[in-house]
């Protein structure tokens, strides 16, 4: 059965997805048309204006491990880092328009996405180009504070700007979904999707002759399993004196899959039974209503089939074929302080997974990261930041035989790997000063430190399976400009 996508499942280095844009952070909306800085509960969206607008988050680097090849991403764990990121950029185009016959109001949003590698990278004149949004959203639709939305969407909340990621809720889904805002504090929204990933745990083509006796054969899906995913977001705000304020977010998901067979021989097919599985989280969220100053701690819990994400194909299934026993458990936290030309960031988190198996193998893990990134800026224009962190993963029983003492072959037992980054990174920001102000022209050097077990995450001659030491330098920008929501 094939892997399933690496951001649903544990990664080995080297598997993560690229990343995506930033997320939307106001907290009384759960998805994101364009990217938007972090940033704490009170987050006021830009106001909307009939006619067309445009939005952007990119990122762009050069970079190089100063022994001749490309620098290139040393985390082992599936949410590290963000100092050796690739090339990324989303576009998005977005017409709004006021229905004054109606008092309703229109959004349509569209946003395309091109991943790394860019042209000037391999000199290949191709691109990894996706569709991340397209829909249209219709807002006071018979009811102030009333909207609904139909087509496909980039569908999330708050995230960890220092792991890119978003730990609580976090879709891509093609579907449509219904919000009612009840005041300025307090929100709650609903989403319904569906999606038929790649993998023959939900589809199966196989030729067969074509009809009216017609030479050749014709493809014949077999096996097309589609996927079911519903969500429920509520939010409130308590407002603190001084802009300050406090956020609580309640959120879950249900996975539905209904069952199908797949030809194995000829005239011989396997019965896949139906399948479901949940989440439920939570998030709180504080801040200072001091710049960016905020934090917000997210739990998550996600069971059955929704343990492999919205896009994934369970592996390691259960005796009945199912994803039933599968796991995992999330424990997050992200946050932003400034003071003065200060600041400091921060982020981490626990997670354990296991996949639907009783017995431990090399998809059970539990891993983390703890980092900091703090901040000096000189005037408004410059600044220093210097960034370190620790990441450690233990994954389960894998299957080949013990090995020697000091060897990187993979033991019998649990495989434990740790490595401790460094990183500094001067900057320019031309929109003044702020821990998250954007954008910024900025070089990066970074060092990692490997210990054996993360060395032996690598395949057998991989350049990171036989150095204890990497680095990291690189040159490159990063933005995002709103459009308005």
């Amino acid at each position: 059965m094939p892997a399933p996508p690496a951001a649903a499942r544990p990664e080995l280095p080297g598997e993560a997805a690229a990343a995506t844009s930033r997320g939307r952070l106001d907290p009384d909306a759960p998805a994101a048309a364009t990217p938007a800085p972090p940033s704490a509960p009170s987050a006021i969206a830009p106001s909307r204006q009939d006619g067309f607008s445009f939005g952007s988050y990119g990122r762009v680097s050069a970079a190089s491990d100063l022994r001749g090849r490309p620098g290139r991403d040393a985390d082992i764990v599936a949410h590290g880092s963000r100092l050796d990121e690739s090339s990324y950029v989303e576009l998005t185009l977005r017409r709004d328009d006021h229905w004054q016959r109606t008092g309703a109001s229109t959004g349509v949003v569209t946003t395309l996405a091109v991943a790394h590698p860019i042209f000037h990278q391999d000199g290949v004149f191709d691109a990894r180009v996706a569709l991340r949004n397209l829909y249209l959203e219709v807002t006071d639709v018979g009811a102030k504070g009333l909207s609904l939305w139909a087509g496909s969407r980039m569908y999330r909340g708050d995230d960890i700007y220092l792991l890119d990621w978003w730990p609580l809720d976090n879709l891509n889904t093609l579907g449509g979904g219904v919000r009612y805002r009840i005041d300025e504090r307090t929100s709650a929204a609903l989403q319904a999707g569906l999606s038929k990933p790649q993998g023959l745990f939900f589809g199966q083509v196989v030729d067969r002759p074509s009809p009216l006796n017609q030479l050749g054969a014709a493809p014949v899906e077999v096996l097309a399993r589609q996927k079911f995913i519903g969500s429920a977001r509520a939010a409130h705000v308590v407002p603190l004196p001084e802009g300050a304020g406090l956020k609580g977010v309640a959120y879950g998901e249900l996975h539905t899959l209904a069952r199908g067979q797949r030809q194995t021989e000829p005239n011989v097919y396997e019965r896949l039974p139906a399948d479901s599985g949940y989440v439920l989280g939570v998030e709180i969220g504080a801040t200072t209503g001091e710049r960016d100053t905020h934090v917000n701690l997210f739990l998550r819990y996600a069971r059955g089939l929704a343990a492999y994400g919205e896009l994934a194909a369970p592996v390691q299934l259960a005796a009945d074929g199912t994803a039933s026993g599968a796991h995992e458990l999330v424990v997050a936290l992200g946050g932003n302080w400034e003071r003065g030309p200060f600041g400091v960031m921060v982020a981490g988190y626990l997670r354990s997974f296991r996949d639907a198996s009783p017995d431990l193998d090399v998809h059970d893990l539990d891993e983390g990261i703890a980092m900091a990134r703090p901040h000096v800026f000189f005037g408004e224009l410059f600044g220093l930041a210097v960034e370190a962190s620790y990441q450690a993963q233990q994954r389960g029983v894998l299957s080949t035989p013990a090995a020697p003492p000091g060897s990187l072959a993979a033991p019998e037992g649990p495989h434990a790997a740790s490595l401790v980054r460094f990183g500094v990174i001067p900057f320019v920001t031309p929109a003044g000063r702020g821990d998250l102000s954007r954008p910024v022209v900025r070089l990066i050097w970074a060092l990692t430190l490997r210990d054996a077990g993360a060395r032996g995450l690598y395949p057998e001659d991989d350049v990171y399976s036989l150095r204890k030491t990497e680095h990291f330098l690189g040159l490159g920008a990063e933005w995002w400009f709103n459009t308005p929501s």
